[in-house]
């Protein structure tokens, strides 16, 4: 992208230098502090965008309406200023509804994208319809639902097979040479 731009761009930019290059990381996991006094954080800046997908906008507009519905409870519908043990309510509730998303696409992360070998090992998982159904339906409903515990057992022990056979893979792919 930012080649294209500089190729269009290349007329008016030609001569110039680069004074900083910038960039933040993305908010992946909730700040670990989100409260203080009378503020509070919300959407990306509480870190409610989710690892793997990179997916934040239903987070972010979830946790904006909980904390205002929060507030509005708290202040008795304007009636008295909010405090902090006010704001806490609605971390507490986002918390309860939302942290085990959260700390499975954690784990995930964490188990799949440390290394090609492992992010093979999850594609080989990806196929499977079980996978494909629980995720399917934890995307659509923003929660990890509860699965079949003989089959995520399955899963398990699938899932370690993938992993040995990925790494495995990789030893090998690493003895030829080009």
């Amino acid at each position: 992208f930012q080649a294209a731009t500089r190729l269009r761009a290349k007329d008016k930019i030609e001569g110039g230098k680069i004074i900083r290059v910038e960039a933040h990381p993305i908010p992946e996991h909730p700040r670990p502090k989100r409260v203080s006094g009378r503020v509070t954080l919300v959407g990306d800046a509480a870190g409610y965008v989710t690892k793997c997908s990179g997916e934040g906008i239903y987070f972010a507009a979830k946790s904006g309406r909980m904390c205002a519905e929060a507030i509005v409870a708290g202040s008795a519908n304007g009636t008295r200023i909010v405090e902090e043990s006010d704001l806490r309510k609605y971390l507490a509730e986002f918390d309860r509804l939302y942290w085990p998303t959260y700390k499975v696409l954690d784990i995930l992360q964490k188990v799949f994208y440390r290394s090609n070998a492992a992010r093979e090992a999850f594609v080989e998982m990806c196929a499977d319809d079980y996978v494909q159904k629980m995720t399917f339906d934890s995307y659509l409903y923003k929660r990890v639902v509860p699965g079949n515990p003989l089959d995520d057992i399955k899963l398990a022990v699938n899932t370690i097979g993938s992993l040995v056979r990925a790494t495995a893979l990789r030893r090998e792919m690493e003895k030829v040479t080009l």
